[in-house]
């Protein structure tokens, strides 16, 4: 009989560095990436997500294979393809990291658990960000967070036993029963494509990021891109803070920009694992509003005209030129900065009154770096149903003539109004001949905004309400401030 081997099980952190479960395997070694077809079922899943990770896969296991073990890959059901390891050899432990997922994830890992507790296998998950399990308080939280993004970066291994098993083909798209989704301007996968974005962001693009981050025009350049390459592991966060908060040591006193910008940037990344935290503690984020009282407050899709306003938003032609080319330009990147995310998802929402479960799967599929936690945390807060957030309802008008200045971007991205100059360009219903070819907004957006308001503040009334935001407020709300902060 062979060494019983130690499985490494790999989901959302494809790569060797700063990789816990790797550097603590022990003898024989079963590198292991799951293509479950469960997962990518799911309304959130896109071709262009799976695009990225099997660049990532095909670079890890060439990477795997010159220390020894190349990567296993299985496509089926997790614990049918873990159990038909074990049968062609034998498992001494499971190993991975906590993987923060929606509530699909959560069932499949209770089938993983009971699979291994039944075959004597120990199965030990480890942190990978500060999202902490079974966290009882929020209290104390982002000190936690903080001593884990100092620790040590954990190396590679030098040299890996492997089991001779087949390494098994890496699925296509189709073969995973993804639709075409052409993304022609995506960003690349694997870790080298992410160590090269994380130095041009350190050294050359990131002096600004503070200010360049909230212009899709900026944004493009100086935000850090590492989103795809953190939402799929192929960089770790730790690595990602420590290499900004040394970049910043680095240039302090030369009078530049770069301590405030990568101060700024490591702030982004503990915001990055506060939302995911609110996944890690309710699952059904993307199924539930946060606050009961929210729901029922938007119809859902096929109620009425929503079907039609849901795709008239999601193929960018509700006739508000700023957030047309917005999702026109995400479809083509698979990426689009923070800001104008908001602003996309808060348009979905107030001005077309959709709900965040009909709109939230549209815009998951348009990025290449969906994280779930990131993804329905702010989906609800943006939408209102978190019940603590105060409202923030964008102007898409305003933030067209704010975030693109001068129209190259909305020209760029809505041809049909390149010959519209100044004022008309984001309200082309201003121009004294309609465009030809482009629709007439589906809303008045002050009209709709004003009366969204009113809708939802409705909904936020009586005692039961706000005793119940703020057992919400004391279980996910922010710390900063202290406790004053978040009761307030």
């Amino acid at each position: 009989m062979p060494d019983p081997a130690t499985l490494v099980w790999f989901k959302r952190d494809l790569r060797m560095t700063d990789h816990s479960p790797l550097a603590a395997a022990i003898g024989p070694v079963i590198p292991l990436y799951i293509a479950e077809p469960e997962m990518w079922a799911h309304p959130d899943a896109a071709g262009r997500q799976w695009a990225f990770v099997a660049e990532s896969l095909n670079e890890l296991r060439a990477s795997l294979a010159a220390l020894g073990a190349p990567l296993i890959v299985r496509t089926g059901e997790a614990v049918a393809v873990l159990d038909a390891l074990r049968r062609a050899h034998p498992i001494a432990a499971l190993r991975s990291h906590e993987e923060t997922g929606l509530l699909w994830s959560w069932e499949r890992d209770k089938r993983v658990a009971a699979w291994a507790a039944r075959h004597g296998i120990p199965w030990t998950e480890q942190a990978d960000s500060g999202v902490v399990r079974r966290l009882a308080s929020r209290d104390g939280w982002a000190q936690r967070r903080e001593a884990l993004m100092r620790q040590p970066l954990i190396p590679a291994p030098k040299r890996l036993q492997g089991t001779g098993l087949a390494p098994g083909a890496i699925p296509t798209a189709a073969q995973l029963g993804l639709t075409p989704d052409p993304c022609p301007l995506r960003q690349t996968g694997g870790r080298t494509a992410g160590e090269e974005i994380l130095t041009t962001f350190l050294h050359d693009r990131g002096e600004q990021f503070p200010t360049d981050m909230s212009s899709p025009v900026t944004g493009e350049t100086g935000c850090s891109r590492l989103s795809p390459h953190l939402a799929w592991g192929t960089i770790s966060p730790r690595e990602a803070q420590q290499a900004a908060m040394a970049r910043a040591a680095e240039t302090r006193g030369q009078g530049t920009g770069w301590p405030k910008a990568m101060r700024s940037f490591v702030s982004r990344l503990a915001w990055r694992d506060h939302f995911t935290q609110k996944l890690e503690d309710f699952p059904r984020l993307d199924r539930d509003c946060l606050h009961s009282g929210m729901e029922g407050l938007r119809p859902r899709v096929p109620e009425g005209d929503t079907a039609d306003r849901l795709a008239a938003f999601a193929e960018g032609r509700t006739g508000l030129p700023f957030v047309d080319a917005c999702m026109r330009y995400a479809q083509a990147t698979g990426w689009l900065n923070f800001r104008m995310r908001a602003m996309v998802q808060c348009v979905a929402s107030y001005h077309l009154w959709l709900d965040h479960r009909d709109s939230g799967p549209v815009l998951a599929r348009l990025w290449t770096d969906y994280a779930p936690g990131i993804h329905w945390a702010q989906s609800q807060m943006q939408s209102g149903t978190t019940g603590i957030n105060q409202l923030r309802i964008y102007n898409p008008v305003k933030q067209g003539h704010d975030q693109d200045p001068t129209g190259a971007f909305t020209r760029r991205w809505v041809p049909e109004l390149a010959h519209l100059e100044g004022r008309e360009l984001q309200e082309p219903w201003r121009a004294a001949s309609p465009p030809a070819g482009y629709p007439a907004p589906l809303v008045d957006p002050v009209a709709a905004a004003k009366e969204a308001r009113s809708r939802v503040y409705a909904h936020r009334r009586g005692d039961a309400f706000r005793e119940e935001a703020q057992r919400i407020a004391a279980k996910h709300g922010s710390r900063k401030g202290g406790r004053r902060g978040w009761a307030a």
